[in-house]
């Protein structure tokens, strides 16, 4: 069984007004990924994911595309121990 992990990741460039949360939000709960995602008031967006290492790996892969109409300029990535996330929602 694979190691769960935790992700808090900060996406830069044009994320905002692209449908990147709703994406992001789709693509974890299709790979069984938990946390949540958000917009930050700098233009950025900040992502938490807790799943398996190969999950958590691949939907961080996943950000440096993003949504169709996105573009990631950075993706900036601190891995921590789980916190117990549950589910996975966009938060306001």
């Amino acid at each position: 069984m694979a190691d769960r992990t935790r992700a808090h990741v900060f996406v830069s460039g044009t994320v905002q007004g692209v449908y990147y949360r709703a994406n992001t939000r789709d693509t974890a709960r299709e790979r069984g990924v938990d946390g949540w995602v958000r917009n930050l008031e700098d233009g950025r967006v900040e992502a938490v994911f807790e799943g398996d290492d190969p999950d958590v790996e691949a939907i961080i892969e996943w950000c440096h595309t993003g949504s169709p109409r996105a573009t990631v300029d950075d993706v900036e990535v601190e891995y921590g121990p789980p916190e117990g996330e549950s589910g996975f929602e966009i938060r306001y």
